[in-house]
């Protein structure tokens, strides 16, 4: 009896006084899915650090349903992840800078996935919330937080990057070194795992630049979002300390949602990465 009753209150609720049925109540659109693209390392710390990434944007962000996709060397592979999605999805790379996967691998993705309706996010960098990182790490691994007068004229940073052929990837970096060099008040100078034409100074390279300048205390950023070979060479080339990578630091939870929002509001299969193309001081704020 009582479920006759609660199902006629059911009906007779869709009935206006005038006895046209009222239209069903609308249920709130679902947010679209988060896929965090990964690059893929063949070095199991990198799995279980963006595991670990992951698992503070969904304590973040209470229902939203956070994906992986790696571009390569991991699983899931991005085409996987997006062919087992559906509805909406706001593709955001686990990456620092704009090169060839921002640009070209990740739309590609997008474009075989045509059962989705996919947005595409910027790059992470730069940003303020990735000095942030930054910051932290360095200090976790010596840097003083507060230096005197004579520490900042003898003080370096090198901010280590894998490197891209890509110009714009180098100027990304090369904003982000600019920051960080404000933040910390000494010279912070973008070199790379894998110098280019575009990327030219190696970590080495940027340590003897500095000690040519009496910036003897030189440290190096890690600037990679998980541990790997790239960053472990980098590391091994610091003078005095070197950073752990970004990983899991709550800032990088904290853009990689900032970036999610951003594209969402982009209209449907528009490359938010277009807005890479802005100058890199209005990207920081974005």
């Amino acid at each position: 009896m009582n479920r006759i009753t609660s199902q006629l209150g059911s009906q007779l609720a869709l009935v206006s006084l005038d006895g046209r049925r009222r239209p069903a109540p609308r249920r709130p659109a679902s947010a679209p899915d988060l896929v965090v693209v990964a690059h893929g390392s063949r070095d199991p710390r990198a799995l279980a650090t963006v595991t670990a990434l992951l698992a503070r944007v969904r304590e973040l962000r209470p229902g939203l349903t956070v994906r992986l996709g790696h571009i390569e060397l991991n699983e899931p592979l991005l085409g996987d992840t997006l062919a087992e999605s559906d509805g909406s999805a706001v593709l955001v790379p686990l990456l620092l800078s704009r090169g060839y996967h921002v640009k070209h691998d990740i739309p590609e993705a997008a474009a075989l996935a045509p059962h989705l309706d996919t947005r595409l996010a910027a790059a992470l960098g730069p940003h303020s919330l990735l000095v942030d990182a930054l910051h932290d790490r360095l200090v976790e691994a010596g840097w003083p937080a507060e230096r005197g007068r004579a520490a900042r004229r003898t003080g370096g940073v090198v901010l280590a990057a894998a490197g891209s052929r890509d110009p714009d990837s180098a100027t990304d970096t090369r904003r982000t070194a600019e920051l960080l060099a404000q933040r910390l008040g000494v010279p912070v100078i973008p070199a790379y795992a894998t110098p280019t034409a575009a990327a030219p100074l190696s970590v080495a390279a940027a340590v003897r630049a500095l000690a040519a300048r009496g910036r003897h205390r030189t440290a190096v950023a890690s600037y990679f979002t998980a541990p790997g070979r790239f960053a472990t060479q980098c590391a091994d080339a610091a003078p005095w300390i070197a950073s752990a990578p970004l990983g899991d630091h709550p800032a990088m939870a904290q853009l990689l949602l900032h970036r999610y929002d951003k594209a969402r509001a982009t209209t449907p299969a528009t490359p938010a990465t277009s807005a890479t193309h802005l100058p890199p001081r209005q990207l920081t704020s974005a």
